[in-house]
C-alpha cells in the first residue's frame, strides 16, 4: 500500500511518497529532492508510480524551491536528486550529472478577463523589459490599464529559460512583482485582470494561456516541436547516478510506465 502525503502548496513545499514496510524489515532506504518548482509535480507523480511498481525498495521526500537551489543542494549533499528545469551553466559547481527526463513548454499568461490571443517575441521583449507599459499598446489586447508584470525568482530555472528563450538580451524590468513558484504566478495573474506572466505548461489552468508567434501553447504543439517555446527537464546527481538512485532515474529514462507519465502534461523523451 503506498501513501501521498503533501504540506503545502507553493515553494518549500514536500511531498513524502512512503511504503509500509513488513515488520522486522531493515530501514527502506530513502531518496531525497529539492528544487524546481516546475519539475516537482513530474517527479512525485514518478516517485510514486515507482513506489508501487516497486513496494518497499524505496522511499521518496521531495522539497522545492527553485532550480538553482536543487543544483546547490545535491553539490552540497544535502539531497540525492536536485530537480532542475533550467540547463547546466558554466558556473554551476563541479562534480555534479545532469539527467534528462522529458521536455516541458513555458506559457506567457493573462487574465481569462483579458484573453490576448498571440504574442510575438517583439511584443514580450518590450512588454516584459517595460517598454510597453499599457495594455491598450499591446497588439490583440482589448483592455486598457497599467501592464502588472509578474515573473520568477532569480534562482527559478523558469526565469532562466524565459530569458532564454523569449527574452535573449533583453532584461527583465525591475519593476516586476517576483514569485518564488509556478503556482504564485498563476495564482496572481489568474486573479488580476492586468498581470502578465509565465508558467510551466501543467500551471496554466485558470489563466489565459497566449500563442507564441502565432503557435498555441498547448501539449500538442510542444509535442510536435511547433512550439518555441520549451525547455528541458532535469534529475541533477552528484557526480553519476549509483546504486538505488540510478536504478530508479533509468526507469524514469526508459521505462514505458514512466514515459506514459510523462507524456501527460510534459514532453517525454521516448
Amino acid at each position: 500500500m503506498t501513501r501521498t502525503r503533501r504540506l503545502g502548496a507553493c515553494a518549500g513545499a514536500a511531498i513524502l511518497v512512503a511504503t509500509v514496510a513488513p515488520a522486522g524489515a531493515s530501514a527502506t532506504p530513502v531518496i531525497t529532492m529539492s528544487g524546481s518548482t516546475s519539475v516537482a509535480p513530474l517527479a512525485a507523480l514518478l516517485a510514486k508510480a515507482y513506489v508501487k511498481q516497486y513496494p518497499g525498495r524505496v522511499k521518496f521526500k521531495l522539497a522545492q524551491g527553485g532550480s538553482d537551489i536543487g543544483v546547490a543542494d545535491v553539490a552540497a549533499g544535502r539531497v540525492t536528486i536536485g530537480n532542475s528545469s533550467r540547463d547546466p551553466k558554466p558556473t554551476d559547481p563541479g562534480g555534479i550529472f545532469f539527467n534528462k527526463i522529458a521536455r516541458d513548454a513555458i506559457c506567457v499568461v493573462t487574465n481569462p478577463a483579458n484573453p490576448v490571443a498571440d504574442l510575438s517575441q517583439d511584443t514580450i521583449q518590450a512588454i516584459f523589459s517595460g517598454k510597453i507599459r499599457d495594455w491598450s499598446e499591446v497588439p490583440g489586447s482589448s483592455g486598457s490599464g497599467p501592464i502588472d508584470l509578474t515573473v520568477r525568482t532569480p534562482a527559478s530555472g523558469t526565469q532562466d529559460a524565459f530569458q532564454k528563450i523569449f527574452m535573449g538580451s533583453a532584461s527583465v524590468a525591475s519593476s516586476a512583482a517576483q514569485k518564488a513558484s509556478n503556482g504564485l504566478i498563476q495564482q496572481t495573474v489568474g486573479s488580476d485582470k492586468n498581470a502578465i506572466g509565465y508558467v510551466s505548461l501543467d500551471f496554466v489552468k485558470g489563466t489565459n494561456p497566449a500563442s507564441y508567434q502565432g503557435v498555441a501553447c498547448n501539449l500538442r504543439n510542444a509535442k510536435s516541436g511547433e512550439y518555441g517555446g520549451v525547455r528541458n527537464f532535469w534529475m541533477v546527481t552528484r557526480g553519476r547516478a549509483k546504486g538505488i538512485v540510478q536504478k530508479f532515474i533509468f526507469w524514469v529514462q526508459n521505462s514505458p510506465r514512466a514515459q506514459k507519465i510523462a507524456g501527460t502534461h510534459w514532453v517525454p523523451l521516448k
